[in-house]
């Protein structure tokens, strides 16, 4: 069976999502995998060897200043270049406080690289700024006229958790409230929410139902840890509208992939979250 990953990170020295020690820690205490460094190739590899490919998002450097930041997102697009086969595209996370307008025309000249699929990830949480603030629309008009969906992400975060103030960052900055008022005024966006939306959800189950604009991607935790609502949904009412997403390096295909197969789906509905929901929604 092939795979369709909608969301995970780069796990090279130059992209690798944690970039301290204390990070780096954590990882194992949150997810309980190791800190490991590929090279480019032997992530490539790896994802071959999983009969994966995937979209990931080298989500840290939005820390950095734009001119810094397009040198990353040349590195990206080079090494994806090079092994098109397993590394469809690339989320891009900005900052639009300290980024400013002009990280638009970064948005749109990577697109026009024309290497692969280009989306915009929001990270409200880690940004300080929810998906429904202004200075996030002119990404949303830029994707709108580029057709290319936009990750929000959603629900509890792993990045600062376990941190003293959990690294600054407010929750409820994530919470799907603000992906509902985005896909009211921008109907016309493909909006893909990201990551089980625990403690909010049934709230994010609800927005689904509502508005045909949204889809899902379920990274960054393990199927056997979601909310039995959520299972039950998948199975029935959400079965095309669910996508996998893995959260690779933290997780790894082998297990996640093992627990999708355990939860008793049907054969048809794995097939759908696991690969055809998502080849046919990137695909369109």
């Amino acid at each position: 069976m092939k795979y369709f990953d909608c969301h995970s990170h780069w796990a090279t020295d130059k992209g690798y999502l944690f970039r301290t020690d204390a990070e780096r820690q954590q990882q194992n205490k949150i997810w309980k995998t190791k800190f490991e460094l590929f090279t480019e190739d032997s992530q490539a590899e790896y994802f071959r060897k999983n009969k994966v490919k995937t979209i990931l998002d080298i989500s840290w450097i939005k820390e950095l200043n734009l001119e810094q930041m397009k040198e990353y997102h040349d590195y990206v697009f080079d090494v994806q270049s090079q092994h098109r086969d397993v590394m469809f595209g690339q989320w891009l996370q900005f900052n639009p406080k300290t980024h400013g307008k002009e990280a638009v025309k970064e948005f749109q000249r990577c697109i026009e690289k024309n290497v692969g699929f280009v989306g915009l990830c929001v990270n409200g949480q880690v940004t300080g700024l929810p998906a429904n603030e202004p200075e996030w629309e002119p990404f949303y008009k830029a994707s709108i006229d580029a057709n290319s969906p936009v990750m929000i992400l959603t629900g509890l975060t792993g990045i600062g958790q376990g941190l003293p103030g959990g690294k600054g960052i407010v929750l409820d900055d994530g919470h799907p409230k603000y992906i509902d008022r985005v896909a009211a005024k921008f109907p016309k966006l493909r909006i893909l929410a990201a990551r089980p939306a625990w403690p909010w959800q049934d709230d994010m189950l609800a927005i689904l139902l509502h508005k045909p604009n949204v889809s899902y991607e379920l990274h960054g935790w393990g199927p056997k840890q979601f909310t039995p609502t959520l299972k039950k949904e998948i199975g029935k009412r959400m079965q095309d509208r669910v996508m996998f997403g893995c959260d690779f390096p933290v997780l790894r295909y082998e297990k996640v992939i093992e627990d999708w197969m355990s939860e008793g789906y049907s054969e048809e509905v794995v097939t759908k979250v696991l690969f055809q929901n998502a080849e046919n929604y990137f695909n369109n």
